[in-house]
């Protein structure tokens, strides 16, 4: 059995050590071989990026090399047009072994969102989703604050052995206690922009190339 390929998505405005650190942990647990970091070229929940797609592309290429375990994988910043999740997953199928475990990573927040995603119903048909829980955070009082048809989901998809996420392609939901990193990058930014030190929120190539191209100034 081959072991599962894990997906992390993001607009990456800049890439820093909490999207790595999720994915570096997640991966660990679920027994992950490849990890694609996919930033979003035409992110449709959100506001056009600060930095152009180019630059964040290249402060992912920085950001994940050193880590064999990490590929970038450029498909959704090559698209025009919107990028949605489910279309990502749908693409990655037609491309691997059936039989091949996708594991969608994700925060908590992010899976509170979930039912206001493209298609959301149907990412369960194409990959497992991983969710990051914060520590210090109630998972009681977070799946209290899921909607309806999310926590009927959750009861149902729910896996608690970090195993069976391999023994099947698509479907199950895990959910993880990861190393509280409260770093954003809206924060990151702001820093940028008043001229303040950026040093241990992100690696040092990645800031280095902020700098280089005066980003968030």
């Amino acid at each position: 059995m081959s072991k599962p390929i894990g997906l992390l998505g993001g607009t990456f405005d800049p890439i820093h050590y909490g999207h790595l650190r999720l994915a570096e942990e997640l991966a660990e647990v679920l027994n992950i071989g490849q990890v694609r970091i996919i930033p979003a070229g035409h992110p449709p929940h959100r506001g056009q990026p600060r930095a152009a797609a180019v630059h964040r592309l290249e402060m992912t290429r920085r950001a994940v090399a050193g880590n064999p375990r990490f590929l970038l994988d450029t498909r959704e910043i090559d698209k025009t047009g919107p990028c949605y999740s489910v279309d990502t997953l749908a693409a990655l199928r037609a491309e691997l072994p059936p039989a091949t475990s996708l594991v969608l990573f994700m925060g908590g927040d992010a899976f509170l969102g979930l039912t206001t995603w493209h298609e959301w119903r149907r990412l369960f048909d194409l990959a497992h989703i991983a969710v990051a829980h914060r520590p210090g955070y109630s998972l009681a009082s977070w799946e209290d604050a899921l909607p309806d048809p999310l926590r009927t989901l959750l009861s149902t998809r729910r896996c608690e052995q970090a195993a069976e996420i391999a023994e099947k392609p698509a479907g199950r939901v895990f959910l993880h206690t990861i190393t509280q990193l409260d770093i954003s990058a809206s924060q990151i930014r702001d820093r940028a922009l008043r001229g303040k030190s950026l040093r241990y929120l992100l690696p040092e190539p990645v800031i280095d190339y902020i700098n280089e191209n005066h980003l968030y100034v």
